[in-house]
């Protein structure tokens, strides 16, 4: 029998890697209580970059249809016990022991998401982590939750976007509609409807964040990564056939909840849409630009389809939350003054995604499924496999 520590308050390190691949998310949470009367304080937070070799590794099997199984396989493990340094790491530099903290929330490094809506001839929901959540116990010393998107799926969901479970036990209000965007590889959103009634809460995918950018950058500049403060993007202009060219996947008119990844969104459907509209010569500057127009317009159409006409206020995270013209021409696209981030709300926007999985594990281990209703695309379940460290 296993008895999960009801301390109060609790210390959880939540870990998030995202599909840009940058490195590690490690943050370090004080939790009260679970469900709404959920607390959190972030204590610390650092980001561990990836080397040039690990992030070498990982591209080779990332979003690929075909893979070396064997890489595939000893990625596994090793990231796991890669993840499981890198927190000890960080509790030394914290000063820290392991034995104070209660749990670990380990998302692991996404290399494969497949919507059904990808592959109609097999329609089955399938996503993968690699980091196994053994690694990180044995590598730490420290019970971790891991594997939070089988629950998901198994439960008749896509595997993401989770953003929403925690986003509702956090921030969710009384009074105001909140409207939760993140901008990551992938942009998605929560609108989170006044009165804090979880069967009125709405999550979707919208279409790239900064994968495509980050791609292209990456072709065109060996050893950059993104485009930095959008010098590349503001130095081209916005290609109006090869747009409209990009916007044309029946991925845009799916319903809603629908989500969606690199697996899709590549270099290879830039290169097929640059071909259909003979714009292969395009400058390098002009494809950024596009680029980057069509990640924010992909964004506001799908808030306007999902929200319509009710007032809300919106607030940023991710990576994306730090590309101005990426921003302007959001805020321009939803006539919005300006895009706060989830600063203002206590939750830095650059270390959300890590605490939410913090908040997930709260709930594997302290909390109860939240009744989102009988919607499958969000299921009412908690998520996440446990790993005792002996």
């Amino acid at each position: 029998m296993v008895h999960f520590r009801k301390t109060t308050p609790r210390l959880l390190i939540g870990l998030m890697s995202g599909t840009s691949l940058d490195g590690l998310d490690v943050a370090l949470c004080q939790l009260r209580g679970s469900g709404l009367r959920t607390k959190l304080s972030l204590l610390h937070f650092k980001t561990i970059p990836y080397t040039a070799a690990i992030k070498a590794r990982i591209a080779a099997v990332f979003a690929k249809p075909q893979v070396d199984f064997v890489k595939l396989s000893h990625l596994h493990p090793f990231i796991g016990t890669l993840h499981g340094n890198m927190v000890r790491q960080c509790l030394r530099q914290w000063k820290i022991k392991p034995s104070a903290i209660t749990a670990i929330a380990s998302h692991g490094q996404t290399v494969m998401h497949a919507p059904a809506h990808l592959h109609p001839a097999d329609p089955v929901n399938s996503t993968f982590q690699i980091g196994d959540g053994d690694h990180v116990a044995m590598a730490t010393g420290i019970l971790t939750v891991s594997d939070f998107r089988q629950k998901h799926i198994a439960a008749g969901g896509e595997g993401a976007p989770l953003a929403v479970y925690g986003d509702y036990l956090l921030l969710a209000h009384k009074k105001e509609n909140r409207l939760l965007l993140n901008i990551g590889g992938i942009a998605n959103f929560t609108f989170l409807p006044a009165g804090q009634n979880a069967t009125r809460v709405f999550v979707t995918d919208t279409g790239p964040g900064n994968t495509l950018l980050d791609q292209a950058v990456r072709h065109y500049f060996p050893g950059r990564y993104f485009d930095a403060e959008a010098a590349g993007a503001r130095q081209g202009r916005v290609n109006q056939p090869l747009l409209t060219a990009l916007k044309a996947h029946p991925f845009f008119s799916l319903p809603f909840p629908k989500t969606t990844g690199p697996e899709l969104f590549n270099l290879d459907y830039l290169h097929r849409a640059q071909i259909e509209t003979k714009t292969t010569d395009l400058s390098v500057y002009d494809v950024l630009a596009t680029l980057t127009r069509f990640s924010a317009e992909t964004v506001v159409e799908a808030i306007q389809r999902a929200v319509k006409k009710q007032k809300f206020d919106i607030y940023l995270s991710g990576g994306g939350a730090h590309n101005p013209l990426l921003t302007q021409w959001i805020r321009e696209g939803l006539r919005v003054p300006a895009l706060p981030t989830t600063d203002v709300l206590g939750i830095p926007g650059d270390a959300k995604e890590a605490i939410l999985f913090a908040v997930l594990a709260n709930e594997t281990l302290h909390g109860k499924p939240i009744n989102f209703g009988k919607r499958t695309k969000i299921p009412s379940v908690t998520m996440g496999k446990i790993s005792l460290p002996y």
